[in-house]
């Protein structure tokens, strides 16, 4: 597995994922504090996370029984490394079984609000009161604490805090990254600054000049190229290669026919004119939507334009290395998420959906990677971005799929069918911007679905297609809730696209959050 990069700090709090949902949620508390933190598989090996220069190792939860035939393990020698260790949930079970102690199956499961005790002061609970509320969610507890440990919290049904500070191992039962733990985040700070006493280093200004004295290494006098889609991601990693090495980037931007209305033509204008990048943008719409045609399966949508769109990016890669005599890195715009989500990263969390940016294009073009953005979240993105000096409505935009439209066009993707959505989409995105929402939510877009009902217009029957409106709040797109926009602006919305859009008669509203459903249709 290849480590993760881990600039502008001196160490970093690994966590290891025995598959909790709530893995990723203990980096961000950890980033927020200006920490580093990465997240590895439970299953990596000790010199991987020796290599990661721990200041401290996170153990996290996970739905597995400790007594599971299959349940998640690491390298016991992580508790014998002589670094600060802090299990949480089924972390504290791995940590009571491997030193002595015993775990069972819980009388009474908790799951959900519980309040607790502190009974013995700790460092890793000084600072807070003798009585706070916090989040469980176990079936299991520990019977018997292993030598050397001592109960440090309770609830009224199981044991919720331990600590061997001898050897500097501390765990509790409850979910402190959790916002219904109220002063969960103190306890993490405790763990940052009073047990491993890492400096809050990991800031934007350290790590755009840290990234981009890294880059000018990699790449010495070589020459890199990096596809563009004019959104967040792709924008700031291109704007930092190319603070590191100037016109040696070249920017690919595809129209792929999928785009939003003039989307060509405004990101053109935004990464050449406000940005300064050395941009090539190739028109290829005609070349995708004639590959896309007669076509409905979702992801056969996706792959033809995956591989369409690596056909062109090689095309222009070749004609690009004639010009300069050689392209040898390839910039991606690869984010935290995406490798969490990915298969690239082995653990116990199940793999969620493959990304195109993770491992995607052929070997046949034997490009080095360079991906300054791989260790950040979208939030950190933007900070970084801001640090950049970047425009704020290119940081603000909100995420667009790689296949573009072609996922909110249910069945065929034809031209009249990408005109239609085209102007619906464009009427919500300037709905909700007029109405002040654009930045308090994460995505909001309209759907094409191949439903044709019969409806009134000008006294004359019209039998027309249905679009359906989408707008979620989430933190990281990994999981979102659907947003209850105000009565007065779904009604603008859809007024303005049954009257305005030629081809829709009827607007729906999508209320379904993720999961179950996912944020885009297909």
């Amino acid at each position: 597995m290849e480590m993760p990069i881990h600039p502008g700090t001196s160490s970093a709090i690994v966590i290891l994922d025995f598959g909790s949902q709530y893995t990723q949620l203990i980096a961000r508390r950890i980033r927020e504090q200006n920490v580093f933190s990465v997240v590895l598989p439970c299953t990596a090996s000790l010199e991987t996370i020796q290599q990661a220069n721990p200041a401290g190792i996170i153990l996290s939860g996970g739905p597995s029984s400790i007594y599971d035939a299959d349940a998640p393990a690491a390298d016991p020698r992580i508790l014998t490394m002589g670094k600060p260790v802090l299990g949480i949930c089924y972390g504290l079970h791995f940590i009571t079984h491997h030193l002595g102690g015993r775990v069972r199956s819980a009388s009474l499961r908790e799951y959900g609000h519980a309040d607790l005790e502190i009974v013995s002061p700790a460092v890793l609970l000084e600072g807070l009161p003798n009585q706070l509320q916090v989040w469980m969610s176990h079936g299991d507890e520990a019977l018997e604490l292993a030598p050397g440990f001592s109960l440090i919290a309770k609830t009224s049904n199981a044991v919720a805090g331990i600590a061997d500070e001898a050897r500097r191992i501390w765990a509790v039962q409850f979910h402190p990254e959790v916002h219904h733990t109220k002063l969960g985040t103190e306890l993490l700070r405790n763990f940052l600054f009073r047990i491993c006493q890492v400096a809050p280093d990991w800031t934007p200004q350290h790590f755009v000049q840290e990234t981009v004295q890294r880059i000018r290494e990699q790449v010495g006098d070589g020459h890199a190229i990096c596809a563009l889609s004019g959104g967040v991601d792709s924008s700031v990693a291109a704007v930092l290669v190319d603070r590191a090495i100037g016109d040696r980037l070249t920017c690919i931007f595809v129209d792929n026919g999928v785009l939003r209305k003039n989307e060509f033509q405004k990101v053109q204008e935004n990464l050449r004119l406000r940005l300064g990048l050395n941009l090539v943008a190739v028109d290829a719409s005609k070349q995708f939507l004639a590959k896309l045609a007669g076509v409905n399966d979702p992801e056969t949508k996706r792959k033809i334009i995956g591989n369409e769109f690596i056909a062109v990016f090689d095309a222009e890669a070749h004609r690009i290395a004639q010009q300069t005599g050689s392209v040898d890195w390839l910039v991606q715009g690869t984010l935290y998420p995406d490798v969490i989500e990915s298969s690239s990263v082995k653990g116990p969390s199940q793999t969620i959906k493959s990304h195109h940016n993770v491992g995607g294009l052929p070997e046949t073009m034997k490009l080095r990677l360079i991906e300054p953005l791989r260790d950040l979240f979208k939030d950190e993105v933007r900070r970084i971005g801001r640090d950049l000096q970047m425009p704020e409505d290119i940081l603000q935009r909100q995420p667009f799929p790689g296949p573009g439209l072609a996922v909110r066009i249910l069945g065929e993707v034809t031209p009249e069918r990408v005109r239609i959505l085209q102007e619906a989409d464009d009427i919500v995105v300037n709905e909700i911007k007029a109405a002040g929402l654009y930045q308090k939510i994460w995505q909001s877009f309209a759907v094409l679905l191949p439903v044709r009902s019969v409806g009134v217009m000008g006294d004359q029957r019209t039998y027309a297609n249905t679009c359906a409106i989408r707008a979620v709040h989430s933190e990281d797109g990994m999981t979102a809730d659907w947003t209850p926009l105000p009565y007065e602006v779904l009604k603008r919305i859809s007024s303005r696209i049954v009257n305005e859009v030629s081809g829709i008669n009827r607007v729906v509203y999508d209320i379904t959050s993720k999961p179950p459903g996912t944020i885009e249709w297909e």
